[in-house]
């Protein structure tokens, strides 16, 4: 008879061994033994239950190193599909990755901001319902969902608890979505999925400690603490956006005066251009009639082109977001800070400023250097996060 922790060790073995054929993306068993230190009869039993079950494939035979070819090992990247959403408080963005995270099919729709919860989580659900339709036939077919918000949420229940930019407050995300497909669901903080993305599959992969900054219309940072998410003691860490950096100034929409976000978020920059706009300021290519109509690329672009109102506006936003990363590094003090979401795409010109920032203001970066960079994955950092959710819970327990 098995015991319960014969079992437990058991499925910690897989796991390891699983994700040690992730990790190597091709190895033998004999490098899987020496490497995981288990006996290499454990392994090969192990190893034979993960092909059974669809996970691992064999390749083929590898070099010789002085006997028969060694027949290596790999994931079936096909072994089951990954839908991941990104639901901000202007777009959707959902994704259908394999479980390497691979994108197999991805969609986006813009949302008009103010738009009602009902409207939003109907066209998100015509979204993941059409990601299922496009998924091609795997092992185990659709493993799960995984989705990140732009607000406080319960991960454990899946409920939004707050997101303030959506106005949304209580909502069961988790409920509703398990209800309408019959899949496993995971809702996270977009930030925290953005870090998790970054750590397995981007910026973060090599960086035992790191802070990922989502700057879009609002901030939010996901910390990576040895390693791991760091989520506080019930799951609510990260709200960094909305640390108060003026007492005296205009209410955010937390309710709090003065936080971060009112500064340095895409939804500052645009505010910044409409009062210089309004002050009588005068730009070739930026005026009050199509002020309206661009985004955050249109801002870029015209800066490269010598847009002194561009140009403005991200020195502005790019000084205020420093202010903020200077905190962070100085509390956590991380071997790196990736920066996110909308405002990553101004690029080189935010970035720069931003080091020269913190370099001059930090005091914890004078006596540690701290890499400060734009996200390795652009905007589908949060949703290939969201889709991660989904696939460490199935190199954790695979099988189950």
């Amino acid at each position: 008879m098995i015991t319960g922790d014969q079992l437990l060790i058991k499925q910690i073995n897989k796991s390891i061994v699983l994700n040690t054929i992730r990790k190597k993306g091709i190895i033998s068993r004999a490098d899987l033994a020496n490497i995981t230190g288990l006996n290499k009869s454990t392994v090969s039993s192990l190893v034979d239950e993960l092909i059974k079950e669809g996970f691992v494939e064999e390749e083929g035979p590898g070099e010789s190193k002085g006997g028969r070819k060694p027949i290596m090992l790999m994931i079936n990247s096909l072994a089951g599909c990954v839908i991941g959403v990104d639901l901000d408080v202007n777009y959707i963005l959902v994704i259908l990755t394999d479980i390497l995270a691979n994108i197999l099919w991805q969609k986006r729709i813009n949302l008009k901001i103010g738009e009602s919860k009902e409207d939003v989580i109907s066209k998100m659900l015509e979204l993941i319902d059409e990601a299922i339709k496009n998924s091609p036939n795997t092992v185990k077919g659709i493993l799960g969902i995984g989705i990140g918000v732009p607000g406080i949420t319960d991960y454990k229940r899946g409920v939004v608890l707050k997101a303030p930019n959506l106005n949304w407050e209580n909502v069961e995300l988790k409920k509703m979505v398990e209800e309408r497909f019959d899949l496993k669901v995971y809702i996270d903080n977009e930030a925290n999925t953005g870090a998790i993305g970054e750590k397995w599959f981007g910026g973060g992969r090599n960086a035992k400690n790191f802070v990922y900054v989502s700057a879009g219309i609002g901030i939010g940072t996901g910390i990576i603490i040895n390693n791991e998410l760091y989520r506080g003691s019930s799951g609510l860490a990260g709200e960094m956006g909305h640390m108060t950096i003026d007492i005296n100034d205009h209410m955010c929409s937390c309710g709090n005066r003065g936080c971060w976000e009112n500064y340095a978020s895409e939804k500052s920059l645009f505010q910044f251009i409409k009062e210089r706009l309004e002050a009588g300021q005068k730009d070739d290519f930026i005026d009050s009639e199509n002020i309206d109509s661009l985004d955050i690329n249109d801002i870029a672009g015209y800066a490269e082109l010598g847009s002194p109102l561009a140009i403005d506006a991200i020195n502005e936003i790019s000084k205020n977001l420093s202010v903020g990363i200077v905190n962070i590094v100085n509390t956590f003090n991380p071997d790196l800070v990736l920066i996110g979401n909308t405002l990553s795409a101004i690029g080189d010109m935010l970035i720069d400023a931003v080091k020269e920032y913190v370099k001059e203001k930090c005091l914890v970066s004078r006596y540690n250097d701290v890499a400060i960079e734009i996200s390795k994955l652009g905007m589908l950092e949060r949703a290939i996060g969201a889709v991660t959710l989904v696939i460490s819970e199935v190199f954790s327990y695979p099988g189950l």
